[in-house]
């Protein structure tokens, strides 16, 4: 079950999204909450730093402090509107130490809830990815357009044989249980095309249908579409409201690198996305 939930605030009162969603989320299971504001201090070359007067220095930390305590004012509030026992932190870091510090955090909490990056600069990527590879826990992403909350009419799972997706899918039961309908999407071209394709969607639809999900099988050729499309055109197509899907890439040292699907869909999203890795 999700009992547990860490969700990353945004400074940006109009980036409040993923909070908003994360709620819905511990109103549906009936979960704790934990709202993360990270108060940045600046982080430049110490020659950098040498040139730029102490007071800047010093209102650039506290205007950083107090955008962090007015999303926390916000989270606060709309948790307190829904009834949710909620809990928050207020986390003083430089900006490159942030994703590393969230996902020690999130690895304590069932699931972790973050906005996408936006073309106007607003960039998650980092704290998606490190929370993704570094926490053993789920996580979703919230698109930046995005202004509804937890929707379960149709979950589009994404299904390839792997490891990666046999996790995503197992992590998210507790969903796909409580969905209208779970389309077990396969995607099929020359990379995923074999004999045993379609008895693996088989064996997956069975082992959901064990736990009382509603799943239908969807197979898609797709010889001359990357996979990415593919998805989205599905989930468009069909009205999905969630994505399913494993998180592929690897982290290598501090260099953490995204699969090619997983990098176009966390671009290109336009519902909720949920992913393990």
């Amino acid at each position: 079950m999700i009992k547990d939930i860490i969700v990353n605030l945004e400074h940006d009162v109009s980036r409040d999204r993923a909070r908003d969603f994360a709620i819905t989320v511990g109103e549906t299971f009936d979960a704790h909450i934990a709202g993360v504001a990270f108060a940045y201090e600046p982080e430049f070359p110490g020659y950098v730093m040498l040139e730029i007067p102490p007071d800047i220095v010093a209102a650039m930390v506290e205007d950083s402090k107090k955008a962090a305590e007015a999303a926390i004012r916000r989270f606060d509030e709309a948790a307190r509107r829904s009834l949710l026992s909620a809990e928050h932190r207020l986390v003083r870091t430089v900006g490159a130490e942030a994703p590393t510090l969230f996902a020690a955090l999130a690895r304590r909490f069932d699931l972790s809830i973050f906005l996408q990056s936006s073309p106007d600069g607003a960039a998650n990527d980092d704290i998606i990815e490190s929370s993704l590879f570094e926490t053993g826990r789920p996580v979703v992403v919230v698109p930046y357009i995005h202004k509804d909350g937890l929707k379960l009419d149709r979950v589009v799972c994404c299904w390839d044989g792997g490891r990666a997706a046999a996790r995503a899918i197992n992590d998210a039961l507790p969903l796909l249980a409580k969905a209208a309908k779970v389309d077990l999407l396969i995607i099929e071209n020359d990379k995923t095309k074999n004999e045993t394709t379609e008895i693996r969607g088989v064996q997956m639809a069975s082992h959901l249908a064990r736990h009382d999900v509603n799943v239908e099988i969807e197979i898609i050729p797709a010889p001359d579409i990357d996979v990415a499309d593919a998805i989205l055109s599905h989930v468009a197509d069909e009205s999905g409201t969630l994505i399913v899907m494993g998180g592929y890439g690897h982290a290598k040292l501090r260099e953490i690198i995204l699969g090619g699907v997983t990098r176009a869909i966390l671009k290109s999203m336009t519902v909720p996305v949920f992913m393990s890795h």
